[in-house]
């Protein structure tokens, strides 16, 4: 079952905080504010609190130590930890857009006034806070992979106030104890688990291994054998080199009341004059079945095949693979595409240029 926060829908009027649980949120963030433990504790300390309300584990790291961003993150689950460390060991480097797109987490920062849209501007003025000065302003925002960030529900609220509470605890008490996150094993973390003793919510430290992530089993592997087969009689063979990659795009897009989220692009390059043969948009929820469609209406209507075909990511290579193994056209998985990085970048000056920020 998806968790709230893989919904990705709109904060709307049902699901949006009440003041009060506003003023507890600002309250808890305003007193993280002040302790300023980010000049003690580093985002490489990792501890974990976990969600009452459904089990599961926000992995937390407090960042402001060298001065320049000052925000308490909170990696949701499991995958959210893979994202962050993916990030922190280089994996995937923090300025790539792709690591944006990565991220799956609820942040309390610390931002100059023009950061802010007029829903916090409005829920500031009810609560008659009043902040000067650049990174002063608090902000609080929910982010998931392929979409943009939003405002927070209900839910997410009531955990991030928890979350920003335990924070202060943990800070303060590394504070004293420098070894207090050295886990006892391998892998395991720091984690504050609540106990609900009648009407009160009591938290004690338990030490745990991140759950298990269990990999989306691969989608219906089927095709249509006698599509390919037409193909293979009619197209030519070259002896090209296709990079395919998908990425998100760097515009978002919404409809109606859902919460804007980023495209995926679909696109094949030739390797050696860094030509897009094909490029195509696709919504967040369209499934593999609808990229093997595609590209095989594009090699229809090319009538090409490549001598080999190179992907970076275990996704393209499921979707090609059934496709490409029926054509006896190689597949093989690499580290870089460069030209399809050529072309990324191309695009991203292009919307860069063309979009007002």
């Amino acid at each position: 079952m998806k968790s709230e926060h893989e919904k990705g829908r709109l904060t709307n009027m049902n699901n949006a905080p009440a003041i009060k649980e506003w003023q507890r949120l600002y309250e808890a963030a305003l007193e993280f504010k002040k302790l300023e433990c980010w000049n003690w504790v580093y985002d490489d300390n990792v501890f974990g609190v976990l969600n009452p309300e459904n089990g599961e584990i926000g992995y937390c790291c407090i960042m402001g130590n060298l001065g320049e961003a000052f925000a308490l993150a909170v990696y949701l689950g499991s995958d959210g930890l893979e994202g962050y460390l993916n990030i922190q060991s280089g994996k995937i480097k923090p300025a790539d857009f792709e690591a944006f797109q990565s991220q799956k987490c609820l942040m309390a920062s610390f931002e100059d006034r023009d950061y802010l849209q007029k829903e916090d501007i409005q829920i500031i003025k009810k609560l008659g806070l009043k902040f000067h000065g650049q990174k002063e302003w608090p902000a609080f925002r929910s982010y998931l992979p392929g979409y943009y960030p939003w405002f927070l529900t209900k839910k997410e609220a009531l955990f991030l106030t928890a979350v920003i509470e335990q924070a202060i605890d943990v800070a303060q008490r590394l504070q004293k104890n420098s070894t207090l996150l050295k886990p006892p094993h391998k892998d395991e973390y720091l984690v504050r688990v609540p106990d609900k003793i009648n009407d009160d919510m009591l938290w004690k430290d338990t030490w745990m291994k991140p759950a298990y992530i269990e990999k989306a089993k691969s989608s219906d592997d089927r095709v249509d054998e006698i599509r390919i087969q037409k193909i293979k009689k009619k197209a030519v063979r070259t002896d090209s080199i296709w990079e395919i990659d998908i990425v998100f795009a760097p515009t978002p897009v919404r409809e109606k009341n859902e919460r804007p989220y980023f495209p995926r692009l679909f696109a094949v390059i030739d390797k050696h004059s860094t030509f897009a043969l094909d490029c195509n948009m696709f919504i967040i929820s369209d499934s593999a079945s609808t990229y093997r469609d595609h590209f095989l209406y594009f090699l229809e209507k090319g009538a090409m095949l490549p001598q080999e075909i190179l992907v970076k990511k275990d996704e393209v290579f499921q979707i090609l693979l059934p496709i490409v193994s029926l054509l006896n056209v190689k597949l093989n998985r690499v580290s870089k595409l460069s030209a399809y990085e050529t072309f990324n970048n191309a695009m991203f000056g292009f919307f860069s240029d063309g979009v007002d920020t």
